[in-house]
């Protein structure tokens, strides 16, 4: 079985949530921001990657969860939220330029999360910063094989 899938993808604009820049007063540093705490408790520290995502369509294409690396059930990361599921996934990033990052693929289950739901062709990816990168630029995603199906 091969390890690793590749799959293109196109940089797509979020909510902006995440990394704060929806201007949400909830979220004044945005959700990752609030969460890596919580994650860090229970053994993930994300502190090397930026404090937002990178939403990566796959159109299309769909992904079907199998079997994640890490998942944190029921994490309550806001007083203004219900507790919430998360799960991640190992994923690679190779960018345009040729430059080849490795992440994760950050997944907030969506039968707990209340709000800010993605289109079934969109992987949020966490990744250190990515200087220059734009909306609608290409980049090849490579995903474990054991933890994603793209289907």
């Amino acid at each position: 079985m091969k390890d690793w899938i590749q799959i293109k993808g196109i940089v797509k604009k979020g909510y902006g949530v995440a990394s704060g820049k929806s201007g949400n007063p909830r979220f004044p540093q945005g959700t990752i921001e609030m969460q890596k705490p919580f994650f860090r408790e229970q053994g993930l520290d994300l502190d090397a990657y930026f404090s937002g995502t990178l939403n990566v369509s796959i159109y299309p294409y769909k992904y079907e969860i199998k079997q994640p690396k890490y998942t944190f059930r029921n994490v309550k990361w806001s007083p203004h939220e219900p507790a919430e599921d998360f799960s991640f996934f190992n994923c690679q990033i190779l960018l345009n330029t040729g430059k080849l990052l490795s992440g994760l693929i950050y997944y907030p289950h969506p039968e707990t999360k209340p709000e800010h739901f993605q289109s079934p062709d969109i992987l949020e990816i966490m990744t250190p910063f990515i200087s220059g990168l734009q909306y609608g630029d290409e980049c090849i995603l490579e995903v474990k094989s054991q933890q994603i199906n793209i289907i």
